[in-house]
């Protein structure tokens, strides 16, 4: 499995201190998925210099359009994550935390990011990618860095049908996440599939979930996400409390409506302690 680290992954000035603190493990392979993720991993500010502590973790979907602009799905549109993760940690504002973003695999991203298959699009196989996930995305990070352990400490994120898959993995694998950051989720897939899911928890879990969505990002998704905060308020989720609800006015479906909404993201799922 190759998986050794890489200093300076991205096309981030070599003189950014962020860019000392990405690291890079290309071609990360599983037994249980048959594609192979680069997978980028960043570090807080005082990493180096409190080596005796341990920290969260947040894994996030389409890794390469977190950190660095030449990798993005559109060139120059960029989530910002660990800019702004720098500048809330070091101003006290969050937790200082450890951020995995998981590359996704092109054109088989639609396979791995959604919970159904659909008669037309095909998909259907997160089920598998939320196995690597767990069974040996997590064991090796947790084995390479200093990762606390426990649910409590892990979280995890996306957009779009990131979103999708993270709310779906985050209501089958309670044990291992309790934070979840689903931003302009796909509701719409399979028929708008995981209100079903959603509507058919039994018993509300220990998860504190981050929704929003832009007011511009079609004419289906406001309704969608609108009713899925819905279905989540009557399993028993409360906002202000272990759900927070955005409607970004203006906001689009792309990477730089995503990254004004880091910020608030972060706040809400990583406090300080």
């Amino acid at each position: 499995m190759p998986v050794s680290a890489q200093m300076n992954p991205t096309n981030i000035s070599a003189s950014s201190p962020l860019n000392a603190r990405l690291r890079m493990h290309q071609q990360f392979a599983s037994k249980v998925e048959d594609q192979k993720h680069d997978i980028i991993v960043y570090l807080p500010p005082i990493y180096d210099a409190q080596p005796d502590r341990h920290y969260p973790v947040l894994f996030m979907q389409d890794g390469q359009n977190l950190f660095d602009s030449e990798t993005s799905f559109i060139k120059g549109n960029y989530w910002r994550l660990g800019e702004t993760a720098d500048e809330l940690i070091l101003s006290g504002q969050i937790e200082p935390l450890l951020i995995v973003g998981i590359y996704n695999t092109g054109p088989y991203r639609i396979n791995e990011y959604t919970p159904v298959e659909d008669n037309r699009l095909g998909g259907g196989r997160a089920d598998a990618y939320g196995q690597m996930m767990v069974e040996e995305l997590k064991p090796f990070i947790e084995r390479t860095y200093r990762a606390l352990p426990g649910a409590g400490n892990w979280g995890m994120g996306g957009s779009s049908l990131g979103g999708l898959v993270t709310l779906y993995l985050g209501l089958r694998y309670t044990w291992v996440f309790s934070k979840l950051a689903v931003m302009s989720p796909s509701v719409w897939w399979r028929g708008r599939a995981i209100l079903t899911t959603v509507g058919q928890i039994q018993r509300k879990p220990d998860l504190k979930i981050w929704l929003d969505v832009g007011t511009r990002e079609g004419r289906r998704t406001l309704p969608d996400v609108r009713a899925l905060k819905k279905a989540l308020i009557a399993r028993g989720w409360k906002r202000g409390k272990d759900l927070a609800y955005m409607e970004a006015k203006g906001g689009e479906h792309s990477e730089w409506a995503w990254a004004e909404r880091v910020a608030p993201m972060l706040k809400f799922l990583y406090p300080p302690r």
